[in-house]
């Protein structure tokens, strides 16, 4: 249930515990990489500065390396040094986002999935003058700027699809889920999490309409069932998104382009309580949101 709104962000003390759960996995990840603390006290240091020069500026108003110092607390040297440095950005890889179009397409494109919606098996090529769908025909739909060989020889060897008995090329599981530490997984580690977290921010904030960023959580369960749960959500996640790629990729046939971009995500998550009593009570979180 929403309750009245205004548009006062939280006061710094009560963001202390909600903040420290959010960073808790973080730095945990931060400790197994290498990154020491001093280092991130650099990178939140150059991200104050860049964030307060670029989404704090007064109308009419230049922005100054004292009002900078202000927002943030840094001392005016270090602001005159970092500004303009621009903290760094979520630039999308060439190669992941050619193969994110291609993957997209065919799971969406009428001419590459079969009656039920699932991905088609695709020969090399189509036979000369054949209407068949190919590999070929499906890169060279997406772009012309790479050989379609060029693309299967980057994808078997990524192991994001296989070749079949009958020589066609099947879409494996592992074009969903990058390999692990690998430079696309990393680009969707922080893609993905900036918008979730974006979202939820923007709705403590009162920015305007919510978004939808809710989960439905229950605690106190046995390990079988959390296991069976989270495969159960795997499925239905699945299949939420891509009905959600379908309609949008039909939707953006028809659309004339312009400058705002969309995503719907999903998370599922599960572990074992450490501060949970021995035998505790099933605790049932329903639909809950920022």
């Amino acid at each position: 249930m929403d309750h009245p709104r205004n548009n006062a962000p939280p006061s710094a003390d009560r963001l202390h515990a909600p903040i420290a759960r959010l960073l808790r996995p973080l730095v945990r990840l931060f400790i197994r990489s290498g990154m020491t603390f001093p280092g991130l006290v650099d990178l939140l240091r150059e991200l104050y500065v860049n964030v307060a020069e670029y989404d704090f500026v007064l109308p009419d108003k230049e922005q100054t390396d004292s009002r900078v110092s202000l927002l943030t607390g840094i001392h005016r040297k270090e602001v005159r040094r970092l500004r303009g440095a621009g903290a760094p950005i979520s630039a999308t890889p060439a190669a992941v986002s050619r193969a994110s179009r291609i993957i997209a397409r065919w799971l969406a494109a009428p001419e590459f999935t079969d009656a039920e919606g699932r991905p088609l098996a695709l020969a090399r090529a189509a036979d000369q003058g054949c209407a068949e769908p190919s590999f070929e025909a499906l890169v060279a739909s997406v772009t012309r700027d790479v050989r379609p060989r060029a693309v299967l020889d980057e994808w078997l060897d990524r192991k994001l699809v296989e070749i079949d008995a009958d020589g066609r090329i099947v879409l494996a599981e592992s074009a969903f889920v990058p390999q692990g530490g690998s430079d696309q997984q990393l680009y969707y580690f922080g893609r993905n999490l900036h918008d979730h977290v974006a979202a939820a921010v923007a709705n403590v904030l009162g920015e305007g309409p919510r978004f939808l960023e809710r989960a439905v959580h229950y605690d106190g369960l046995s390990d079988g069932l959390a296991e069976s749960l989270e495969k159960r959500s795997r499925e239905i996640a699945v299949a939420a998104l891509q009905e959600a790629n379908r309609e949008a990729h039909a939707a953006c046939a028809q659309d004339p382009g312009g400058r705002h971009r969309w995503i719907m995500g999903v998370y599922i998550y599960r572990d074992e309580d450490a501060s949970a009593e021995d035998a505790p009570q099933i605790e049932a979180g329903g639909d809950t949101a920022s």
